[in-house]
């Protein structure tokens, strides 16, 4: 059971991040513009409300899963360097001589 939730990709290229902010910015846009014409004609804040809860919810539904869509640019990350048993690195704040202060 727990390696069925380890399959689950949870990842999103920084493309795909943007692309989900744009739509959850969109539907959310058009949701509150729907909201408040619809709203404003039949004189009920209530469904001005619920239309826009509406939209919040199918955007959360479109753009907070890692759809495939949201990843179709991975980043080529560089190979890890080796370090040899022998050699300790200094940071190098740490190597450079601190300053006193009078």
């Amino acid at each position: 059971m727990l390696s069925a939730f380890k399959s689950i990709p949870t990842h999103m290229d920084y493309k795909g991040q943007k692309l989900a902010e744009q739509i959850f910015q969109g539907i959310i846009l058009v949701s509150a513009a729907i909201g408040f014409i619809y709203g404003f004609s039949i004189q009920q804040f209530g469904w001005t409300v619920y239309i826009m809860l509406a939209g919040f919810a199918i955007s959360c539904l479109l753009t907070l899963p890692p759809w495939p869509v949201y990843r179709k640019n991975p980043l080529n990350w560089q190979p890890a360097v080796p370090e040899t048993s022998g050699e300790i690195r200094d940071k190098p704040q740490e190597s450079q001589k601190k300053k006193k202060h009078k």
